[in-house]
């Protein structure tokens, strides 16, 4: 007896050394981000629900100085989808839906998409046009649009479908609202009051909540401002001093796809919850968090709100990331291990950084990998717009000593180089690569990006 409970406090010795080892690991290269204005926001790191690490770094407010603290609420953007996609999964369990409906029962102001099932928008696979590029051409900004203005709008167009639903996966904002509003009309509340019913109130997530701060202005206490970086101003500002005109101002009344706030205590509730039976059964757990396949036994690596990769070094990741208004979010768990990765940063910035893959190297006690330089005349070159066999124009953006990809106005994917030719997206599951081709001269003539897990391998060449 007296053995056993010796071996006991040895192994809890060495499990809280290898914790704090982490800790103060993971604490030095946060510290690194912060100094060089790479990170402004909350993190925290847990391990079966214990929490390895977590601190907050810099401002909530730069007019008031406030600083953020670990209760401070972000607007959680695109990582409002998994809230969103469990409404949808508690109205199927209730019998008031089903994954194979057509979105026109709901929806029959849209019955032109007539093969559209809400388990394509889940899974994004509907090939529905962007609503964004659409209101930035059609809408009056003088006025915040919601919902349903989206849909009169799509009503009146009627814009063709990218795709035959099923066919391919293409990320879509379209979709989540809409699932937004199929909520909406079926329980006869409104979105925020439904997730607060039902999933908000029963975890005890009792700093999460659907704000709309122009559409509906509340005072929020404890809250982070969102923040871009101006060169013209030489300072940050937010998207309010931009005007109605800032498509973050005139689609603030819109829901599903964003609108989401939380903290990460309420978070670290949420992926606790998502292992246990409270919300979901193991079936809708297998539904959530299972990819999908395509025509051509291709798959969507992406479930219910949540993109899926598997990784021989960390197994199972079930992941998703935001920008809106100024805020970076991510959460990031991994279902083999439980462990759970929640970054929360209140500046979008050209220096902004979403360090995930070193997070996760130290979680795991991995040697961390050394950064390759190129010199900035080469990532300049790189710069510039390009022009696929198909006749789409894409774009690569360079700042502050970094290329992008850009993706929407608002958000952009950072370009990690892995060789002097050769890049990948930041955090981007399944790993998407570009890789360019110089001329004799050294100008860059075209790029190809892959990406095997969804059949991508195209050719752009520069122009």
């Amino acid at each position: 007896m007296k053995k056993n409970i010796i071996q006991g406090l040895l192994l809890l010795f060495v499990c809280f050394q290898a914790y704090s080892q982490r800790a103060e690991t993971l604490d030095n290269y946060m510290n690194e981000l912060f100094n060089k204005n790479a990170f402004n926001g909350n993190i925290l790191v847990a391990e079966k629900g214990t929490i390895v690490y977590q601190k907050s770094f810099g401002l909530a407010n730069e007019k008031t100085q406030e600083k953020l603290n670990l209760q401070t609420c972000f607007e959680l953007a695109s990582v409002s989808k998994q809230f969103t996609a469990m409404g949808i999964v508690q109205l199927q369990k209730k019998g008031k839906l089903s994954y194979d409906d057509k979105i026109s029962k709901y929806i029959p102001e849209l019955s032109f998409y007539n093969n559209v099932t809400i388990l394509n928008l889940l899974t994004h696979t509907g090939g529905l046009p962007d609503y964004m590029d659409l209101m930035e051409k059609e809408w009056d900004k003088t006025k915040i649009a919601t919902n349903d203005d989206v849909i009169k709008v799509f009503e009146k167009l009627r814009p063709s479908p990218l795709f035959t639903p099923n066919d391919k996966w293409e990320y879509s904002n379209t979709g989540y609202m809409l699932l937004a509003t199929i909520i909406e009309r079926v329980i006869k509340k409104s979105y925020g009051e439904y997730l607060n019913e039902v999933i908000f109130k029963p975890l005890k997530m009792q700093n999460t909540f659907v704000y709309r701060r122009w559409f509906k202005p509340e005072i929020k206490n404890n809250y982070a401002s969102g923040y871009f970086f101006s060169k013209e101003l030489n300072r940050k500002f937010t998207p309010d001093e931009l005007g109605n005109e800032f498509y973050v101002v005139y689609l603030d009344g819109i829901v599903g796809d964003g609108m989401v706030n939380s903290n990460l205590e309420d978070l670290l509730k949420w992926d606790r919850a998502l292992y246990g039976n409270t919300l979901i059964t193991d079936t809708d757990r297998k539904m959530i968090f299972s990819s999908y396949e395509m025509s051509g036994q291709r798959s969507t690596d992406y479930g219910f709100g949540w993109m899926l990769t598997n990784s021989p070094d960390y197994g199972k990741i079930a992941l998703h990331s935001g920008s809106w208004g100024g805020y970076v979010t991510y959460i990031e768990r991994h279902l083999d291990n439980d462990k759970t990765i929640i970054l929360l940063q209140n500046n979008a910035l050209s220096t902004t950084e979403m360090p995930t893959k070193k997070i996760r190297l130290i979680l795991y006690g991995k040697p961390l990998e050394q950064k390759i330089k190129i010199d900035n005349s080469i990532l300049q070159q790189c710069e510039g717009k390009y022009l696929t066999d198909t006749g789409k124009t894409k774009e690569i953006v360079y700042e502050s000593g970094k290329i992008y990809v850009p993706v929407s106005p608002e958000e952009k994917y950072e370009l990690i180089p892995v060789s002097q030719t050769k890049f990948i997206i930041d955090g981007f599951q399944p790993e998407v690569s570009y890789e360019f081709t110089f001329d004799n001269t050294g100008k860059v003539i075209k790029y190809r990006v892959q990406q095997p897990e969804q059949g991508l391998d195209y050719e752009a060449k520069k122009i």
